[in-house]
């Protein structure tokens, strides 16, 4: 039998902590009330079609999109969930425009939580994978205050922790604190998430891309290119690849965590700073995937070191197996050296 078999995503937080002597026990706390807010949401993601939760409503949020009842549900819930437990001087969610200060009823802690509370909510109707995904700091204010804007704009080079939910099939927990990447399924029998990935490493090299296609108008011309030479057919480099795209990024993410691929949401003519929110979404998957031996870029710049300057910044990201994300780079790089040459030889 498995030495696994029976390993809690709790007991694996604390056993990972006993190799820290400097640990205080709070990262593994707050862990756990994530945990706690997880399975409370999955348990509403999974009766969605069974009650009056599903729809809009009726409010936008400050990006303009509907938000959905869902939605607002998750918001809620981690926030209940977390809000109470000492651990947290500030909090801040995809959903709301200002940073999220803890009540005065509660003690401020020296961490930061930064959350998208459900991801890829589009899919909620249609019954595609959908999740939530979280990034942990240290505050960089003065302790023992209330949290300020400062402790969420920090680079996601300075995550100490990041993970996300996928609510599908099974309901599935990833996280990393920089050293390994661990997955725990959620056990519906007796609740408890169980040790069902351990130290997973995503493959270099795959033949897996992921990308709304739709947009290939509006694309810098060199990841035209990248497409099409991924299509192309070539036995020695294992072209062509294959076209996976969920439209959930937590979903196509995961998927090539395991499985090794390339997932890209780029910048367009129409969206010239992408689409993709850095401090949610983009920052927290960066670490997972670098964690676990993949890279993640804007193409120009790796995603963990891009210096936020608002809360809900927006960035391209290309992030995956290493030599897709460095073959992506080299296109793009290439197209604008070709570029300047050109703009060069017209002047």
């Amino acid at each position: 039998m498995s030495e696994y078999r029976f390993m809690t995503l709790a007991r694996h937080i604390i056993e990972g902590e006993r190799k820290h002597p400097e640990a205080t026990g709070e990262l593994s706390k707050l862990l756990s009330d994530l945990s706690l807010a997880a399975k409370v949401i999955s348990l509403e993601v999974n009766k969605a079609g069974l009650v009056d939760i599903l729809g809009f409503t009726g409010h936008n949020n400050i990006h303009g999109e509907k938000v959905k009842k869902l939605d607002m549900f998750a918001h809620d819930m981690l926030l209940r969930a977390m809000e109470y437990g000492g651990h947290l001087c500030v909090m801040a969610s995809e959903e709301e425009e200002d940073i999220i200060h803890i009540s005065p009823h509660y003690k401020v802690g020296k961490y930061v939580l930064l959350f998208d509370p459900l991801d890829g909510s589009s899919n909620i109707d249609v019954n595609i994978s959908i999740g939530t995904i979280f990034s942990i700091y240290k505050r960089i204010s003065a302790e023992g205050k209330p949290g300020l804007i400062e402790d969420c704009l920090q680079q996601g080079i300075k995550q100490i922790a990041a993970g996300y939910v996928v609510y599908g099939s099974s309901t599935i927990l990833v996280y990393t604190t920089g050293e390994g990447v661990h997955g725990f399924t959620l056990d519906p029998s007796f609740g408890e998430f169980l040790l069902s990935h351990e130290k997973i490493r995503t493959p270099k090299k795959s033949r897996i891309y992921s990308i709304n296609e739709g947009n290939y108008l509006y694309w810098h011309p060199g990841l035209k290119k990248f497409i099409k030479y991924l299509q192309e057919e070539d036995e020695n480099s294992g072209r062509p690849y294959s076209s996976r795209y969920i439209g959930s990024m937590v979903a196509d993410i995961h998927r090539n965590l395991l499985y090794g691929g390339i997932f890209m949401y780029p910048s367009d003519s129409r969206n010239p700073k992408g689409k993709l929110r850095l401090m949610y979404e983009c920052n927290p998957m960066a670490f997972i995937v670098e964690a676990a031996g993949g890279m993640a870029t804007n193409g120009k710049q790796r995603i963990l070191e891009i210096q936020p300057e608002s809360l809900h910044e927006r960035t391209p990201i290309f992030i995956g197996s290493q030599a897709e994300v460095k073959t992506v780079m080299d296109f793009m790089a290439k197209e604008e050296v070709n570029n300047e040459a050109y703009i060069s030889n017209k002047i």
